[in-house]
Formats: C-alpha cells, sequence, structure tokens
C-alpha cells in the first residue's frame, strides 16, 4: 500500500483558498492538512510535512508588525527548503519563499489584475520545471519578488519580470493556476476596491467574463505542474 503524500498548507485569508489545487491533490491520494493563520497561527510539526503549499493574501510579507506570525510562517518554510522537500507558493505564498530565503520583496512597478499572458523561460537546467513559451493565467498582485540566491528564473510578463522560480524542489508562481469561477469570485467580492483602472487591471466584467476553457486550459497545466513536482502521483493526476 503506497503511503500518501502528507500535504500541508497555510491559508492566510478566509477567501483564499486551495482552488482546484484541493480535488487535484485529493485525486492524487493526498492527505491534506492547514494552517488558517487568521484563525490559530501555530505551525505544524515540520517532520510531518512532506509537501508544503503556501497559498495567497492580500497582506505584504513585510506586515510583521501587523501580522506578527508572518516571522514563524517565513522561519517553517526557510527549514522547510532547506531540507529539500517540495514545495509550491502562489502569489503571497510566492514571495514569502523568497523572503524566506533572503530575497527582497517589493511593490511591482505596476499592480497585475487580471487575465494577462505569461512567457515561460528555458530554465538551463533539465531538472527544473518548464513552462510552455506563451500561456494565460490569472493574476492578482501588487508587490514582487527578487529572485533568491540560486534559484531559476522561470517566467516573466509585461507587468512582471519575475513571474516564476524554481529553488531546489519548490516552486514559487507570482501568478495563478489554481483559479475556479468560484475562487475569482470571492476574490473580487472581498477586494472590489483594488480595481482601479491601470495598464495591467482589468475590469470586474473583464475578470468574470473568461469562458470555462479558459480555467481548463490553467488547470492541465496546474497538473503537469503537480505531476513534476510531485512525481509519486503522476499517474493520479491524469
Amino acid at each position: 500500500m503506497t503511503t500518501p503524500v502528507r500535504v500541508h498548507w497555510f491559508q492566510h485569508v478566509p477567501f483564499e483558498g486551495l482552488g482546484r489545487l484541493e480535488p487535484r491533490l485529493l485525486r492524487a491520494g493526498c492527505r491534506l492538512s492547514c494552517t488558517r493563520f487568521f484563525e490559530n497561527p501555530e505551525t505544524p510539526d515540520p517532520t510531518g510535512v512532506d509537501f508544503l503549499v503556501a497559498m495567497g493574501g492580500p497582506m505584504s510579507v513585510n506586515d510583521e508588525a501587523a501580522f506578527p506570525w508572518l516571522a514563524a510562517e517565513k522561519e517553517f518554510i526557510r527549514r522547510h527548503l532547506a531540507a529539500g522537500k517540495p514545495a509550491l507558493g502562489i502569489c503571497l505564498g510566492a514571495q514569502l519563499f523568497a523572503a524566506a530565503c533572503g530575497a527582497r520583496v517589493r511593490p511591482n512597478p505596476a499592480k497585475e489584475i487580471g487575465w494577462f499572458p505569461v512567457a515561460g523561460l528555458p530554465p538551463g537546467d533539465p531538472a527544473a520545471f518548464r513552462f510552455p513559451a506563451a500561456f494565460d493565467a490569472f493574476h492578482w498582485h501588487g508587490e514582487t519578488f527578487d529572485l533568491p540566491p540560486g534559484a531559476i528564473h522561470l517566467a516573466r510578463s509585461r507587468a512582471c519580470k519575475n513571474q516564476a522560480f524554481q529553488l531546489g524542489r519548490a516552486l514559487g508562481l507570482q501568478f495563478h493556476l489554481e483559479t475556479t469561477p468560484e475562487s475569482a469570485r470571492a476574490l473580487i467580492d472581498r477586494a472590489r476596491a483594488e480595481l482601479v483602472p491601470g495598464p495591467f487591471v482589468q475590469t470586474e466584467a473583464e475578470l468574470l467574463a473568461e469562458p470555462p476553457a479558459r480555467y481548463e486550459a490553467l488547470h492541465r497545466l496546474l497538473d503537469t505542474l503537480l505531476a513534476h513536482l510531485l512525481p509519486e502521483t503522476a499517474l493520479r493526476l491524469s
């Protein structure tokens, strides 16, 4: 009998959950647990976590005065990555990965909110994940990260130079592949004030107008990424 992969995920606000990641991980036979920092900021025993997922949130990694648990979260991430275990950071999660590894997180030159193209970059390392040369993704961020020392730059966009990186067995994504129509609506309902006109900010109508095929393309790429991070589950993901 195969031992299930123990997945622990960090949730920072109630309206940013796993989205399509949850059914994908459950289908792969993973066992899920969660730290909801807005309820109880206690992190788990690191020896009981095989795969770490850090999700998004409206706060900055630099907001430790307002959210003291950020320091403990970054320390947990640093130790997890140093142990060489697989991990996935999305949006704020990717910024936390970068900060935990000593990189700077700062305001991006422009907010990027909506469906915008991303360009995958040749990783130069056969062990690194390779994104398609061009694909569309869902974005909702106002900050960006510098690449941590030793990280492989994997993707960029017109609005944001550092869209993805790999560091060991960890992937940090500034964009979202897990988005569903329901999670997009939840973000809009809770963060509508951020939809101010800008060169890379879509309107609410534009954000919600995408057909099912757009989400399906996101989720196919998500499956490929999960199979790279968790090759032992790849057959169950297909």
